[in-house]
C-alpha cells in the first residue's frame, strides 16, 4: 500500500483537516497509578458523539492571534503554540480548568466566563487580560499528533495531544453541552470500561490510553513522553495475516499498533 501524506496529499484540498489540541489532565495518587481525567461527549455532536474523550477541540484564529501576543513564538513553532492556547481554553469552556498564571480568580467569575467564551459572546484574550492572567506554554508536554488519511470521508482534525500535571485537588467538570459526564480514572480502569462497552473510545484515545496505561508514576510517563518526538500519526489500513487492520507506526511508544478493522471505532 502506498504510504498516503494526510495533510499534502491531493485529496485533502477536498476534505481539509482541521487543527485542533486535546489536553491530557494527569494527577498522582496515594497508591497507585496515575490518574487522568476524560468526559463523555453529547450523543448530539458532530464527532465522537457519545464516546469518552479527553477535553479539546478546534484551533481558532484567536488562538493564533493570542499566541502571538503572549509571546509564545518564535520559542515555539506558531501552530504548536496556537495549539497549546487551544487546549487550555478548551479545557476551560469544557472541563472549567484554568492552567494559567495569575491572581486567583473567584469561583462564580470563572463559572460564568468558561459558557460565555465557549459561546463566543467573551474572547478568551479579553478575559485573560481582565484577570491578568498569562499563558505558561510549558506547562504541557507534547504527548502525540494524529491525523487521519485525506482518503477518509469522514471530519478530519489535525490534532495535537498535550500532558499537563495537575494537582490532587483540581476541581474538573463537565460543561453539560458538549460533555455531559466526566470522571478521573486510571487508563487501565477507562479502557477496562471500553471493553466492556460501558465507555466507548475512537482509535486514537484506545491508543493513547493503552501508551499511557504502561506507567505506574507520574514521573516514569513524563520522561517517557519527552523521548519520543510527536511525530505526525495518519492511521492506514493495512492486511495482516489476510485481515484488513488499521494500524500506526511500531516506534512511537505504543504498545498496540494494529487493530482489525472491522473492530476499530472511528469517530
Amino acid at each position: 500500500m502506498t504510504d498516503v501524506n494526510p495533510l499534502t496529499s491531493p485529496d485533502n484540498a477536498n476534505n481539509p483537516a482541521k487543527p485542533a489540541a486535546t489536553l491530557i489532565l494527569v494527577r498522582e495518587t496515594v497508591s497507585g497509578p496515575p490518574e487522568i481525567f476524560m468526559q463523555r461527549r453529547a450523543k448530539t455532536m458532530g464527532f465522537a458523539a457519545g464516546m469518552m474523550v479527553f477535553p479539546g477541540g478546534k484551533v481558532d484564529a484567536g488562538d493564533h492571534a493570542l499566541a502571538k501576543s503572549a509571546g509564545l513564538s518564535p520559542a515555539l513553532d506558531e501552530d504548536d503554540a496556537a495549539a497549546r492556547v487551544a487546549a487550555i481554553r478548551e479545557s476551560f469552556e469544557e472541563a472549567g480548568v484554568l492552567l494559567t498564571d495569575g491572581p486567583e480568580i473567584d469561583e462564580a467569575v470563572l463559572a460564568a466566563a468558561a459558557p460565555a467564551i465557549a459561546a463566543r459572546e467573551l474572547a478568551f484574550s479579553d478575559f485573560l487580560a481582565a484577570y491578568e492572567q498569562r499563558i505558561d506554554p510549558g506547562i504541557m508536554t507534547p504527548w502525540s499528533r494524529w491525523c487521519p488519511s485525506a482518503l477518509m470521508k469522514n471530519k478530519r482534525y489535525d490534532t495535537r495531544f498535550y500532558l499537563a500535571k495537575v494537582g490532587k485537588h483540581l476541581k474538573a467538570g463537565h460543561d453539560g453541552n458538549e460533555a455531559v459526564t466526566s470522571l478521573w480514572t486510571t487508563a487501565e480502569d477507562a479502557l477496562g470500561n471500553a471493553a466492556r462497552g460501558n465507555g466507548k473510545v475512537i482509535f486514537p484515545t484506545q491508543r493513547n490510553l493503552e501508551r499511557l496505561a504502561q506507567f505506574s508514576h507520574v514521573d516514569d510517563l513524563f520522561a517517557h513522553a519527552l523521548a519520543f518526538e510527536p511525530r505526525l500519526i495518519a492511521p492506514e489500513v493495512r492486511d495482516i495475516d489476510g485481515r484488513p487492520h488499521l494500524t500506526i507506526p511500531d516506534d512511537l511508544g505504543y504498545p498496540v499498533t494494529a487493530e482489525p478493522l472491522g473492530m476499530a471505532v472511528r469517530g
